[in-house]
């Protein structure tokens, strides 16, 4: 069964603010489901959208490969 979190829900479990997570639907950042007038975000939409954010770090070896080739 899908699990569905609500606005100040999904602030917590992506420790962030409810403000941020209606920015994220203001801007159609994050996908979402209308259930009449409430908000509603699936559990598996959110890890999805957390895994498609996510920034590799860099190493010291790409940095210099990166600034060689700018040069």
């Amino acid at each position: 069964m899908q699990k569905y979190l609500t606005v100040p829900e999904t602030a917590d479990y992506l420790n962030t603010s409810e403000r941020f997570v209606r920015r994220l639907i203001a801007e159609r950042r994050i996908a979402f489901h209308h259930v009449g007038r409430y908000v509603r975000f699936a559990l598996t939409d959110l890890d999805q959208w957390l895994a498609a954010s996510r920034v590799e770090p860099l190493s010291a070896d790409a940095i210099v490969r990166e600034l060689r080739s700018v040069a």
